[in-house]
């Protein structure tokens, strides 16, 4: 008897790729989470610092990997008496409601409700036609 027979064997296509709308939701999502850790820092009246790598040449000559931190920064910002906190997808600014781009609240504190709707609309699907719009680049 062959070793083969004694086994299962079945063809299966393997699904490596995620939905880009998914995708886009998580990314979303994990950057409103940072941007609450940002908030939390900065009510404490620090700076939040974020773990990263760079690649460097050190004095042999070599390249090597260094780890660094950097500020991150954040997506809320004081003026005209209040706070104002815009959601982003990357570096760019997105339309909440496809003319504004920002919510205004009076004190710091009020930023986390802000953040905490950007997070359930972000994960719900709401912004899904705006964070479309961002990711695709237009041609120039």
């Amino acid at each position: 008897m062959s070793v083969l027979a004694k086994l299962t064997l079945k063809t299966v296509n393997r699904q490596v790729q995620k939905d880009p709308v998914i995708a886009r939701r998580d990314k979303l999502c994990e950057a409103l989470e940072l941007q609450m850790q940002v908030l939390d820092a900065a009510l404490r009246g620090e700076d939040h610092k974020v773990d990263g790598q760079k690649w460097m040449t050190n004095d042999t000559g070599e390249r090597v990997q260094v780890k660094t931190q950097r500020k991150a920064r954040a997506w809320f910002f004081q003026q005209d008496g209040g706070w104002y906190v815009q959601c982003r997808y990357g570096g760019r600014v997105m339309l909440l409601d496809g003319k504004s781009n920002a919510v205004f609240v009076k004190d710091l504190a009020a930023v986390k409700s802000v953040l905490e709707a950007f997070y359930a609309a972000g994960a719900g699907g709401e912004l899904d036609e705006a964070i479309s719009n961002l990711a695709e680049r237009s041609k120039k």
